[in-house]
C-alpha cells in the first residue's frame, strides 16, 4: 500500500510537457525520451498554431518545440504565448543562426538548442528552461513592484503637496494627515493620495 502511494505522489509531482514537433517519427523518439526522464507528454501537437488555440485549457509546466528550422512565424507565435500565457519555451533546432537565436530569447524562448538532442541531456535541458524562466519571471514581477512603488509615491508626493497648500502645513504634517484618513477609513495610504488629488482636481 506505502508503494503503490509514493508512486502516486511521485506521478502527481511529475513536469507536465506539451510537445511541439511537425514530424510524428521525431516525436515519439522525444516523447520516449522526455517520459524515460521522468517527464509527463501531457499533450502533443503538430502546429505551433495548435497550441496557441489549447493554451487556456491546457495544464503544462513548460513547452518543448523541436523543429528543422525555426522562422519569424514561430518567433510571433512565441511571443502571443510569452504575452497571453507564459511558460518555460525549449527549442530544439537543427539548423539555427545566431540572430534568430538572440530573437527567440527576445520574445520569451527560455532556452534554445542548435543541432539536436539525446536522451541523457533531456532532464537537464528542460530544468534548465524551466529554472531561467522562474528566475526572470522573478525579475519581472521585482521590476513590476519596483514600478508601482515608484508610481505610488509620486501620487502620495503629489497629494502632500496640495495638502501643504491647502492646509498651510508642512509635509510631515501632511503626511501625517494622509495617515491619520487612511486609518480612519481602513484605506491604503495610496487610495486617500487618488481621492485628495481627484477632490482637488474637481474644486480646482
Amino acid at each position: 500500500m506505502r508503494d503503490v502511494t509514493m508512486k502516486l505522489k511521485l506521478n502527481s509531482e511529475q513536469r507536465k510537457i506539451a510537445l511541439v514537433n511537425e514530424s510524428s517519427e521525431r516525436a515519439q523518439v522525444l516523447e520516449q525520451a522526455l517520459t524515460e526522464a521522468g517527464f509527463l507528454v501531457a499533450a502533443k501537437l503538430f502546429r505551433i498554431r495548435d497550441l496557441i488555440e489549447q493554451m487556456g485549457a491546457l495544464r503544462i509546466d513548460a513547452i518543448i518545440i523541436d523543429m528543422e528550422q525555426p522562422d519569424h512565424d514561430l518567433l510571433d507565435d512565441l511571443r502571443i504565448i510569452s504575452r497571453d500565457h507564459p511558460r518555460p519555451i525549449l527549442v530544439f533546432a537543427q539548423r539555427s543562426d545566431e540572430h534568430m537565436i538572440r530573437q527567440a530569447m527576445r520574445v520569451g524562448v527560455s532556452s534554445f538548442v542548435v543541432d539536436g538532442w539525446s536522451s541523457t541531456r533531456v532532464k537537464s535541458l528542460v530544468e534548465i528552461a524551466i529554472a531561467r524562466f522562474e528566475e526572470n519571471q522573478a525579475l519581472r514581477t521585482e521590476l513590476d513592484q519596483a514600478k508601482t512603488t515608484l508610481a505610488e509615491r509620486k501620487v502620495i508626493e503629489r497629494a502632500k503637496g496640495i495638502l501643504m497648500q491647502r492646509r498651510k502645513c508642512d509635509e510631515h504634517q501632511a503626511y501625517g494627515l494622509l495617515r491619520k484618513i487612511a486609518m480612519d477609513r481602513n484605506e491604503k495610504l495610496v487610495e486617500v493620495a487618488h481621492q485628495v488629488i481627484g477632490a482637488a482636481e474637481l474644486l480646482g
